[in-house]
């Protein structure tokens, strides 16, 4: 498999997302589900809103009483949101309304309080209405949001925000989503140190703590197993012993050909079958995917800029798909090429950038340093440019598709 040329990051895409289906699903609290996707349909318990209500303060009215303005009507009660009426409005009255409040029986119209001045006399007083309104105006009808039985949400949905306050209204508190997948997350190589130790001409393992990060934000559980040295023994056990129970595994340097890259072999040994270990782009080209049983694979670079961009590229899709995303590939926008760029042919390039906005265009800035080996080429950047692998050059103002990018704020 060496000898194999490296795939394009399209052809990986493929591969990786070919056979993955959502994990086994679990009823789930709402405040976990966000970015998962349903298992099933979700049926309305109840209609909501229950019964027509005012969409602003103001008056409930009979529409025919206030077609012809101004006209004069007494207020013969006050409705506040959480109230229920006790008399009907009757003809040429009025009914002082909050929004929110449920329209009492015989008004047909709302009109807001802005439109009106208030007037003394006996009882609640008098009110102008100075704005014709007609039939259903300012009335939020009841089962705007849903009506009990009906399709609230098809399985599939990616629940956001507002989708599980829409479950929230109907007094659901949990939902069926695929589990989160577990993730074994282990960092390899002599020169590296934890965050907590003193580094003593050691690096510091940022890879763990950034993919543990990116995994949790994906909708995963990290679960770090530490630095395993360089020792093909003990890579290999510490493989062996992260691959079980887990859905995924990700592992951090040692995976190209140097002479302590111990990675690819221990998983073999470990009965990996593995599907490629090289993808045609910069940064990142040494990466290596394959599975054993139903844990999937991913040997990451060890440089912190590649892990990362290799991270969002291939293994955030999967820790998506895996979570119901029936679209787990991040939706390019289209943008404007801040500077000039050159490159060989032979490798896509994933130039790490800041979008902003100039005379109302959004361009594309590289940030300063494009190091793989520096954590910093990746702070602040908002999307990764994608430079084709064909392509050799892009000209400030050249149109370029961006992809954003987890990591950011």
């Amino acid at each position: 498999m060496a000898e194999l040329p490296p795939l394009p990051a399209e052809e990986a895409q493929e591969r990786i997302l070919h056979d993955l289906q959502p994990l086994p699903d679990a009823w789930v609290p709402l405040e976990e589900a966000l970015g998962f996707a349903l298992t099933a349909d979700v049926l309305a318990r109840r209609t909501q809103p229950p019964w027509d209500n005012s969409a602003m303060d103001g008056y409930a009215v009979r529409s025919a009483d206030v077609a012809q303005t101004p006209v004069t009507l007494p207020v013969v009660a006050v409705l506040h949101a959480g109230d229920q009426p006790t008399r009907a409005v009757g003809p040429r009255e009025a009914v002082r309304i909050m929004t929110g409040a449920p329209m009492p029986p015989g008004a047909d119209a709302v009109v807001m309080q802005e439109r009106t001045r208030t007037l003394p006399g006996a009882g609640l007083g008098l009110v102008e209405i100075q704005e014709a309104a007609t039939a259903r105006q300012n009335v939020r009808d009841a089962g705007e949001d849903a009506r009990a039985g009906e399709l609230l949400l098809p399985a599939g949905m990616v629940l956001g925000i507002p989708e599980l306050s829409l479950l929230a209204a109907q007094g659901m508190t949990s939902v069926r989503v695929p589990r989160r997948p577990r993730v074994a997350i282990l960092a390899t190589g002599d020169e590296l140190c934890r965050p907590d130790e003193e580094p003593q001409g050691r690096i510091v393992d940022t890879n763990s703590v950034a993919i543990a990060m990116g995994v949790r934000r994906a909708g995963g559980i990290p679960v770090v197993f530490g630095i395993a040295r360089d020792r093909p023994e003990e890579v290999e056990r510490l493989i062996r012993v992260a691959l079980d129970q887990h859905d995924v595994m990700l592992t951090s340097a040692g995976a190209s050909v140097g002479e302590h890259d111990h990675v690819r072999p221990a998983l073999e040994r470990a009965g990996v079958a593995m599907d490629f270990w090289r993808v045609a782009i910069r940064p990142g080209k040494p990466l290596a995917f394959g599975r054993r049983g139903a844990t999937r694979v991913f040997a990451l670079p060890g440089n912190p800029a590649s892990s990362l961009v290799t991270f969002e590229l291939f293994v955030r899709p999967a820790l998506l798909r895996l979570g119901g995303r029936p679209s787990p590939l991040p939706v390019p926008i289209r943008a404007r090429s801040g500077v000039d760029l050159k490159k060989n042919k032979g490798l896509a390039h994933y130039v790490r950038v800041v979008l902003r906005w100039r005379e109302g265009d959004p361009w594309a800035d590289p940030l300063p340093t494009q190091t793989s080996g520096a954590v910093r080429s990746t702070v602040t950047a908002t999307h990764l440019l994608h430079f084709p692998m064909d392509a050799m050059s892009l000209h400030r103002g050249d149109p370029v598709e961006l992809l954003p990018v987890g990591w950011a704020p």
